[in-house]
């Protein structure tokens, strides 16, 4: 099967190529940050098996361009030959050290600057809900502590880079902006997380218990009410929300996107994804 995007709904078709080699993403014509960042984080599974893989580039210029501009390249060489090594980019996107319609693609990991790494998305998501979507600054306030908690989520259960990436769009669907939102990581999951604290059988049933109910692997009271949070102002917005982890994966989803709100028996793959999408009120 041809891969054409580099979206979450290809994701799985994305790791049955991956074990091949090279990986091939000639035919990619459209990417998000979700797509962007798992590729990034199938190569920290390779670069810590030793593994690093050749990986063809897509053909479509615009797609190279976009890759760049969301800082692809400075994470890709590190865990990828790539084909060709330099690709050709006539143009550059004009950069601004602020935008307020993207994050590039942004590492967070085991470090000192996670306060500024953290700072940097409250301020970037902030300026993108407000400007295109329209939310409430109180509202966009509690959101983003919120996003900040899963971010900061990463240092504690990840012993690799998580990422995080933000974009907006403009949905022909429905003929509104609509705000991605990406943040993965391939530490322990949710089911190794929680095991510790509860009785769990299966990767499904740890996702359910944290995004539903706000269960968190620490007993202190005001623990793992990041992602409960994110998941009612999402409700609130009429967003979308998913998140995999292992082999299962939980989504909620409005009437005007699609997928399936329960999957399990997936190919397994570590730590956790998480993808929101945010619509223009």
């Amino acid at each position: 099967m041809i891969l054409t995007q580099l979206t979450e709904d290809t994701f799985e078709q994305v790791l049955s190529i991956s074990e091949k080699s090279p990986i091939d993403l000639r035919d990619v014509i459209f990417v998000d940050p979700y797509g962007m960042v798992s590729i990034l984080e199938i190569g920290e599974i390779l670069k810590s098996e030793s593994n690093k893989k050749s990986i063809c580039l897509p053909e479509s210029e615009e797609v190279l361009k976009y890759l760049e501009r969301m800082d692809f390249f400075k994470f890709a060489d590190e865990y990828f030959r790539l084909e060709p090594f330099k690709p050709k980019i006539s143009g550059k996107y004009l950069r601004s050290s602020y935008s307020d319609v993207l994050l590039e693609i942004t590492p967070i990991e085991k470090s000192d600057d996670i306060h500024f790494i953290v700072g940097k998305v409250k301020e970037r998501a902030n300026a993108i809900l407000k400007k295109h979507l329209h939310y409430d600054e109180k509202v966009i306030n509690g959101f983003i502590v919120a996003l900040s908690e899963v971010c900061q989520n990463i240092i504690e259960h990840s012993e690799t880079k998580g990422f995080v990436g933000i974009q907006k769009y403009f949905w022909k669907n429905i003929e509104k902006n609509i705000v991605k939102i990406a943040v993965m990581d391939i530490g322990i999951g949710f089911k190794k997380s929680l095991s510790e604290r509860f009785r769990l059988n299966n990767d499904f049933d740890a996702i359910e218990k944290a995004l539903l109910h706000g269960a968190s692997r620490y007993a202190d009271e005001g623990r793992g009410h990041g992602l409960a949070s994110v998941r009612r102002f999402v409700n609130q917005w009429n967003g979308k929300l998913s998140i995999r982890s292992g082999t299962a994966k939980l989504s909620i989803i409005p009437d005007w996107a699609k997928g399936k709100e329960k999957e399990t028996s997936l190919t397994h793959f570590p730590g956790s994804q998480i993808n929101i999408l945010l619509p223009e009120v």
